[in-house]
């Protein structure tokens, strides 16, 4: 069950497309207006303060909204961004270990057109806590999806880092 109807979404998801026209006092009032129609403890309503947060460069604010959405159950699509956003947030608040194991737990989701962004954002944490060669390979993978071609052998070679993390070899070798 949600908190919303197709029509509260559309044009929540119309005024996120317009971001860019707002400063951020009035994009917040504007959404605020907009949460105001769901119930005091909605998850979709923190999600949503979250996000503008985030957007607007306040990732410590941001968490612990997307904690609590996540934590009353915020679903369907939202729950996988909030997991991609809160994970991304918490990288930049200096914790990228726990946005590795956030993200790696998400990746056991089922693949949707989330999952791109997913191992997007774990690659970037995985440089973060210096597995660099892995970072590679998770973003190689989700590259590979996208691929009109090499779909196949792109993957192969993704899973090939992952078993050679050895020193590199060089024809000469």
């Amino acid at each position: 069950m949600t908190d919303f109807t197709p029509d509260w979404d559309g044009r929540v998801a119309d005024h996120w497309l317009r971001i860019d026209e707002f400063e951020e006092d009035a994009f917040r009032a504007t959404l605020e207006t907009l949460l105001a129609e769901l119930p005091a403890d909605s998850a979709t309503a923190d999600f949503e303060r979250g996000a503008v947060f985030d957007s607007f460069g306040h990732p410590e604010l941001a968490v612990p909204l997307y904690q609590r959405a996540l934590a009353a159950g915020v679903s369907g699509e939202r729950r996988r961004r909030a997991v991609i956003q809160m994970s991304s947030s918490i990288r930049n608040l200096g914790d990228p270990q726990r946005a590795v194991d956030l993200l790696t737990a998400e990746l056991a989701w089922p693949n949707d057109h989330l999952t791109g962004a997913v191992r997007a954002t774990l690659a970037l944490a995985l440089t973060d806590v210096e597995r660099e060669l892995e970072a590679v390979s998770v973003a190689v993978t989700g590259l590979a999806a996208y691929l009109p071609r090499y779909n196949r052998s792109m993957a192969r070679y993704a899973a090939a880092l992952m078993i050679d993390a050895g020193p590199r070899r060089t024809s000469d070798s």
